[in-house]
Parts: structure tokens; sequence; C-alpha cells
């Protein structure tokens, strides 16, 4: 079964990304430098979320149909921290909301349910 993540995308393009700067690869992290933007004394952004028509530059594909993140392992730590909704028997609005901005409908138990 295909994790629904893998045809979504929907919250890698509706959400700023911040978080420390500590999280660069540069000062130790993982996070590519390239790929964050300073929005703050001490807090970054994924390049492409801190915009009007967010759009994280890590994220490859089309939202809603096949995505995949190019820094998936080292991916900052409000990604590790949105999950999809019913992945582990809770609902998840921030999940619901950046769906329903894309026009999908939200998650349900029965996504995680063997095919």
């Amino acid at each position: 079964m295909p994790h629904p993540c893998l045809s979504c995308g929907a919250c890698c393009a509706a959400f700023r990304v911040s978080f420390h700067w500590l999280g660069l690869a540069s000062a130790g992290g993982a996070i590519p430098d390239a790929l964050a933007e300073p929005v703050g004394p001490h807090r970054m952004a994924m390049k492409g979320t801190d915009a009007r028509d967010p759009h994280c530059a890590a994220l490859d594909g089309r939202v809603g149909e096949a995505v995949g993140c190019r820094i998936y392992a080292a991916r900052p730590d409000p990604c590790r921290d949105l999950l999809p909704a019913w992945e582990n028997g809770a609902p998840s609005p921030q999940c619901d909301r950046a769906r329903q901005r894309y026009g999908l409908s939200p998650l349900t138990p029965d996504a995680w349910l063997p095919a």
C-alpha cells in the first residue's frame, strides 16, 4: 500500500516551515543551507515556504498526484511533527487544512487499511 503522502504533498505547499538556524548543515544540523532562507534573527524557513502561496523548494512532483521530498531524511522538525491524519489513529487538522487548500478530501482511518 503506497503511503498517502506520496500522492499528496499538500502540507509542503500550504505552510511556512520555520526552524532554528542550528538545523542548518553549516551549523552542524542536516538541512542543506541552499534550501533555507532567514526569516528572523535565529529563525530560518525552507525556501519557498515563506510566501503567500507557499511551496517548499525540496518538494518534487505535483501536489495531489505524486510527490517526494528531496531531503526527507534531513527534513526540519516541523515537517517531522506534522503527521498525516489518522496515521497514528488521530485526526490532524493541519493535514486536513492543507488537503482542503488543494481540493483534496481529508484522509480517513480507511486510508491506512491494507488494500
